[in-house]
């Protein structure tokens, strides 16, 4: 960084943004997938504003955000627990949390902080409620806009993931914009999220391993504890998606099943990962991803449900079983675990979760989610799309997440974080 430069963000005091009419109140249902992730997914999107000041954009942004609240009226509650024991929105219409900020420096100090990835500067763009304990004391929707001295603005958010999974969370945004255009929603919420209520009695017809508890064998929590967190982020463009897709094939060949981009990708960076962190052989290690289950439900989730549609899926091997053997053996794992994604082996997990009421353990874990789909860069409120934008660190130390590369949405950046030591390895792994 430049000099000793200090990076100051200067907030004004938050006010609570309400819906622009009376919304309906109580308790509302949230599914046993909405259960699953209770994070926190923080993002930021920097605008070169078109307005005369960034005043106005605050404002458009404001009054936007209190009409389209109208539509979305779970996310002006606060999550509470239900008289079963389970997350819920209290329907209190108390509204979003929005904060405007500026800082003391121009873009290129932020444009500085993502290509060395210092997510500590970044963390300042997005507003944290102060003193929140735990999940249930932060607002669903959490807006930080922070002016910076070049004229331009970034819009920080922090948005839970007991409302929205990515695709939820990317309609609610676009309905924000269009709203802010004075637009109709292309795309009406649908909020009923009781379709995935369980099945009564509960049938668990699958062994669901995404929940297996494992024991730190290899004191890698102790690496995590004593050494920096450093994150990185690897470009995978086309040729060398290829060339994992190739490296896998050329080891099966006996297998017909041509492998995919997802799988190929998923398969290298769990075996790198294992390899980088030093697991012990006979460490279990547990791979889980998100698998959007819109389109596998029978019948599909209705368009725009605004909700979790993704179930998590896993499987559990030893670090010996990836690390020392070819690469087909770890994708040949993942490709296994990608078809059984079907609406009987869903329904099994929502009614796993009824009977069990347990998240999944994290240890000896690598959670690969993907945004490399997703819309999210797209966002125009009005004065043009953001000249970049990204997530802010991670929602767990344990996440790898894919976002869209290059232009040709053919990359994928892979964005991760692990102890210093351990990421000096896997740098060198990637070198492919």
């Amino acid at each position: 960084m430049a000099g000793s430069f200090e990076f100051v963000v200067t907030r004004k005091k938050p006010v609570l943004v309400t819906p622009k009419s009376e919304t309906p109140k109580g308790l509302y249902y949230l599914s046993n997938l909405d259960q699953n992730i209770a994070v926190t997914v923080k993002t930021f999107y920097y605008f070169k504003s078109k307005s005369k000041t960034n005043q106005d954009s605050y404002n458009v942004i404001k009054k936007s955000l209190s009409e389209v609240l109208v539509h979305y009226y779970p996310v002006a509650g606060r999550l509470t627990i239900s008289p079963e024991g389970k997350i819920a929105v209290n329907c209190t219409g108390e509204g979003a949390v929005l904060v405007e900020a500026e800082t003391n420096c121009g873009i290129e100090m932020i444009k500085e902080a993502i290509s060395e990835n210092r997510m500590e500067m970044l963390e300042e763009l997005v507003y944290d409620i102060p003193g929140a304990r735990n999940i249930l004391e932060i607002p669903p929707v959490v807006v930080q806009v922070t002016n910076f001295k070049c004229g331009g603005f970034i819009l920080g958010l922090g948005m839970s993931h007991n409302m929205f999974d990515g695709v939820a969370a990317a309609e609610f945004l676009n309905s924000w914009c269009e709203t802010a255009k004075g637009l109709p929603l292309s795309l009406p919420p649908f909020l009923d999220r009781a379709i995935l209520q369980p099945r009564k009695p509960p049938k668990i017809e699958f062994p669901h391993n995404e929940f297996d508890e494992i024991e730190d064998i290899s004191g890698t929590g102790r690496l995590y504890d004593e050494e920096k967190l450093v994150y990185k982020s690897f470009l995978f463009e086309p040729r060398k998606l290829e060339k994992l897709k190739t490296m896998t094939n050329e080891e099966d060949i006996n297998s017909n099943n041509k492998v995919t981009t997802f799988q190929a990708l998923t398969g290298f960076l769990w075996k790198s990962r294992c390899e980088a962190l030093r697991f012990k052989q006979d460490q279990r290690v547990k791979l889980l991803f998100a698998a959007d289950g819109r389109s596998r439900f029978i019948p599909p989730l209705p368009k725009g449900y605004c909700g979790n549609g993704i179930v998590l899926t896993g499987l559990v091997t030893s670090s010996g079983e990836l690390v020392g053997n070819p690469l087909s053996r770890s994708v040949g794992l993942v490709k296994s675990v990608v078809d059984l994604v079907t609406d009987s082996f869903m329904r099994s997990a929502i009614d796993y979760l009824e009977v069990n009421r347990n998240r999944p353990s994290m240890t000896g874990t690598l959670l690969i989610t993907s945004w490399s789909r997703l819309s999210l860069h797209k966002l125009d409120f009005g004065w043009g799309e953001p000249v970049f934008s990204g997530p802010v660190g991670l929602p767990g130390r344990e996440v790898i997440l894919f976002l869209p590369g290059l232009e040709d949405m053919k990359s994928i950046n892979v964005f991760l974080g692990l102890p210093a030591s351990a990421m000096k390895v896997f740098e060198e792994l990637m070198k492919i």
